[in-house]
């Protein structure tokens, strides 16, 4: 099971009652942070939030709103006495801006590990569970979206055991991945599992216009968080001159990709009434739901 959590919902500027858009994804004993935004650290302490959990941290872009609460959520996480490495990514760029805002918190008692990502190419790299792809979007500046999977074992074959002629007293070594050999012949996980079975995906994408790259990527995600900066038709014009896009376009990727459920976010500060736009947004996509600070979900793998 994976928990996400929306930490904040709002766009440019913080509000007394919007936090700045944030994302965590908890699995097992990690977790994985998408942007920290001015007050990030507050609203993740009133959900709860330890510290010490937090063992990535994934930055789609250097706006302020994305950016501003690095430094709290780095003092944060050192005095809750944390020694393993943080591992930070972000398009190109990451470098310069991790020490211009480490300046005024300079002495961190655990290491900094900066992977730098493509703003041309889409990049996969596998984390202890997770395997972490970012997309390069197209808005004012290099910005990624990003997707989170968990992939499912495969289930253990008797059948197909049998058919190899595997010892039943390694049937179990070979379910956990270990390679054996026996009288000189090797026995590999293979010959006991079963087909590959359909993991958990999230995919998180704002700050962009609708292009068609992010269908395919978030192709049957479990869950789509997508921006939804403008709700009003009227603004289409403001989302294309500033690369944001509208409910309508968000719902509209989310039915392109045949997603499972979308969740709007990184509302304009202007947006003060987002659920107005919302039966027109569910006649495009019926799943969709109005991101709110703190809003969470498990996900479950889906049974066979």
């Amino acid at each position: 099971m994976i928990e996400v959590s929306l930490i904040g919902t709002g766009g440019t500027v913080p509000l007394p009652h919007r936090w700045l858009t944030s994302l965590l994804v908890k699995y097992k004993r990690k977790s994985v942070l998408i942007d920290c935004g001015e007050g990030t650290q507050i609203s993740l302490k009133r959900l709860g939030w330890k510290p010490k959990s937090v063992d990535m941290l994934l930055l789609t872009h250097y706006h302020g709103d994305h950016v501003a609460g690095l430094p709290g959520i780095l003092f944060s996480i050192a005095n809750a006495q944390r020694e393993e490495p943080l591992i930070i990514m972000g398009p190109p760029g990451l470098k310069e801006i991790i020490e211009g805002l480490t300046v005024i918190v300079p002495h961190l008692p655990y290491e900094l590990k900066l992977i730098k990502l493509s703003d041309q190419e889409t990049t996969t790299i596998d984390l202890a569970d997770f395997r972490i792809k970012a997309l390069p979007v197209d808005h004012a500046v290099s910005c990624l979206a990003y997707s989170i999977e968990i992939k499912r074992g495969r289930k253990f074959s008797p059948e197909k055991a049998i058919e190899n002629q595997v010892p039943k007293t390694i049937w179990g070594l070979l379910q956990k991945g270990e390679e054996i050999t026996l009288e000189e012949k090797q026995y590999t996980p293979e010959m006991v599992l079963g087909e590959e079975r359909k993991g958990i995906k999230i995919a998180y994408c704002t700050d962009t216009r609708p292009i068609p790259e992010i269908i395919d990527f978030i192709k049957n995600a479990d869950l789509f968080i997508g921006e939804g900066m403008y709700g009003s038709e009227d603004d289409l014009q403001k989302a294309i001159d500033h690369k944001h896009m509208l409910f309508s376009e968000a719902a509209q990727l989310a039915k392109d990709g045949a997603v499972d459920e979308l969740w709007l976010t990184h509302f304009s500060p202007s947006l003060q009434e987002p659920e107005i736009y919302m039966e027109e947004t569910q006649k495009i996509f019926e799943n969709t739901k109005l991101g709110e600070d703190h809003l969470r979900k498990n996900i479950k793998f889906k049974r066979d």
